[in-house]
């Protein structure tokens, strides 16, 4: 026996009806791919679930074409069924005052939206357009601190490289500078050594020199005392002679 048809129906348990969105979900969206390619067609598939979440499909990548092609046809279509006999130029009038009341609208409803995510004008919502607007207001909160996180580590990245160059470039230098120091120590001692030596061989140059010394047939040391001895033999011989004569006498 065949299974019988499912009667439609809200699904009361929510675990099933959560599993269900989701199969179901997935077999539209694949369709809608199925029959964009194999067709050649422009699809837009707009799901939000009972929670507010937002799922959609474009051939395009680009919802908002696809909705303004919409808007301009359904307007159209709209004012081809409403006009019967009117002119040329009354049609393109008409056109005119379609996109002017077109644009209007869009204007209006983007106003009213920047004022309700603002905080405002929030009287018209009920339960639910709130829910999706908190929802909506979570996303854009999330994607914005994600940028700035991504800022923040990237301009950390940055100081962090310049910090390491700096880094280097200190380490360069205070290695050229310790060089420069041992250079001009070796200089200053070889300078300082140069001056001592110079110094001394000066010094040496003025200390009084010894005076020179002739000896003739021995020292003058060993002929002085016999020197001595032959003036005082001359010297007392008189006197000797002079006594002997006295006691002669």
């Amino acid at each position: 026996m065949g299974r019988g048809r499912v009667q439609l129906k809200r699904i009361e348990n929510k675990i099933n009806r959560q599993v269900t969105f989701s199969k179901r979900r997935n077999g539209l969206l694949k369709k809608a791919h199925e029959i964009s390619v194999l067709c050649d067609a422009e699809v837009a598939v707009i799901v939000f679930s009972h929670k507010g979440k937002l799922f959609e499909y474009s051939t395009d990548s680009c919802m908002e074409k696809i909705l303004e092609r919409y808007e301009r046809y359904s307007y159209a279509e709209r004012q081809l069924i409403t006009m019967d006999s009117e002119s040329h130029f009354q049609i393109m009038q008409g056109n005119w005052t379609v996109e002017y009341s077109r644009l209007t609208a869009k204007i209006e409803l983007l106003q009213r939206n920047r004022r309700q995510f603002l905080g405002e004008d929030l009287d018209s919502l009920s339960q639910k357009d709130i829910q999706n607007l908190e929802h909506q207001l979570d996303t854009a909160l999330k994607n914005i601190r994600s940028r700035k996180n991504q800022l923040m580590n990237e301009t950390i990245s940055e100081l962090q490289k310049k910090e390491k160059a700096m880094r280097e470039q200190n380490s360069l230098l205070e290695k050229k500078i310790k060089e420069k120091e041992k250079s001009m120590a070796v200089e200053h001692q070889m300078q300082w050594e140069a001056q001592q030596n110079h110094g001394a061989s000066t010094s040496s140059f003025l200390l009084p020199q010894p005076l020179p010394c002739l000896n003739i047939g021995g020292t003058y040391e060993e002929e002085a005392p016999e020197m001595r001895r032959n003036d005082l033999d001359l010297t007392l011989e008189p006197l000797y002679s002079c006594h002997l004569g006295c006691f002669a006498t």
